[in-house]
């Protein structure tokens, strides 16, 4: 009894170490590259379709690298290549986690309104776990120069947050250094314009300050129209901005900046009206307060907690392969 148990466990060892050599497999290791380019081609063509395709080759990988690990020799007696390969395995692991839960999204934001944790777009992985509404900031301003041509220069944003204890900080951002609130990183964008900005008192007296974000500016310099309902309301009222004057010279240098002679029309029906700042219009609904222009900015909003995990992966196995080389080489002379 006791030899048929033992021939039972020798049996099932014996297919196990077959299961890690064939998963260990360099023909296996190909047709994984290839499945892993195909998904990259497939991500590519499909917004919708930018996680499995990707997240599932990487992690085969990962575990094909892990059984050509455990059954060569070679790596138990070469430490330096050992701890290569286990890097590697790591950042497949953590490129796989980072699919599963990135954030991408997009959002405008106008100056002095605090961003309130929504975004107008965005893209996340299936196990995202970030919460983005509780993320809160204010626009301050910003200012871009322009080359002669109308070529952008940096973006510099200024914006403030808040810590839980109510002190403020402020910080300096752009198109490359981002604000980092929460593993959330917002970077400035081309898209920025202006904004008219309302104060609403609807029928029972409350106070709303909205504002109404036109398309990008000068990117639509031609069409600074949108639409807006104010809250609470069923209204829905038509902006739009009449501008008097060159705001951006294409033949000087010159920076963005808020028109100073400009019209902003307004219709709500078939009534059409031109506000200044501090004019107002009575509604059946309530009561509309042109406050005056502001500008909004555009951010581009990305999240991956794997990105210093990734860094480290990588200079481990960056140090551990020029190890491998150097114990390599120095075994005997370089011009032998």
């Amino acid at each position: 009894m006791l030899s048929v148990v033992k021939e039972e466990r020798a049996a099932r060892r014996a297919a196990g170490a077959r299961l890690l050599r064939l998963a260990a497999s360099l023909r296996l290791t190909l047709a994984l590259i290839a499945l892993l380019g195909f998904g990259v081609a497939f991500a590519y063509l499909r917004e919708d379709a930018r996680t499995w395709p990707l997240v599932v080759p990487l992690i085969l990988l990962a575990f094909n690298l892990l059984a050509a690990v455990l059954t060569n020799g070679v790596f138990r007696r070469q430490t330096a290549l050992l701890v290569f390969h286990l890097a590697l395995i790591v950042l497949l692991l953590l490129v796989a986690a980072g699919r599963l839960s990135y954030l991408t999204g997009y959002v405008g934001v106008t100056e002095g309104v605090p961003f309130d944790g929504t975004l107008a777009e965005s893209q996340r992985g299936p196990l995202h776990a970030g919460d983005i509404a509780q993320v809160r900031f204010v626009n301050k301003g910003f200012s871009i120069d322009y080359a002669p041509g109308l070529q952008r220069g940096a973006t510099r944003n200024a914006v403030a947050w808040s810590e839980g204890n109510g002190r403020w900080h402020e910080e300096m951002i752009g198109d490359q250094t981002p604000l980092v609130l929460s593993g959330y990183r917002f970077y400035t964008t081309f898209n920025k314009g202006f904004a008219p900005t309302f104060l609403w008192r609807d029928a029972h007296g409350n106070d709303f300050l909205g504002s109404v974000q036109l398309p990008p500016y000068p990117l639509k310099e031609y069409s600074q129209a949108a639409a807006w309902s104010p809250p609470g309301s069923t209204l829905s009222i038509w902006v739009m901005l009449d501008i008097d004057e060159v705001l951006l010279d294409p033949a000087e240098h010159t920076s963005f900046r808020l028109p100073e002679r400009y019209k902003l029309i307004v219709r709500i029906g078939d009534d059409r009206h031109e506000l200044r700042p501090g004019d107002s219009l009575q509604t059946a609904e309530g009561t509309l307060e042109f406050e005056g222009l502001r500008n909004w900015m555009g951010y581009r909003v990305f999240y991956d907690w794997t990105l210093p995990w990734l860094l480290a992966a990588c200079a481990v196995a960056v140090a551990s392969l020029g190890a491998h080389f150097w114990l390599k080489f120095s075994a005997r002379p370089w011009d032998a």
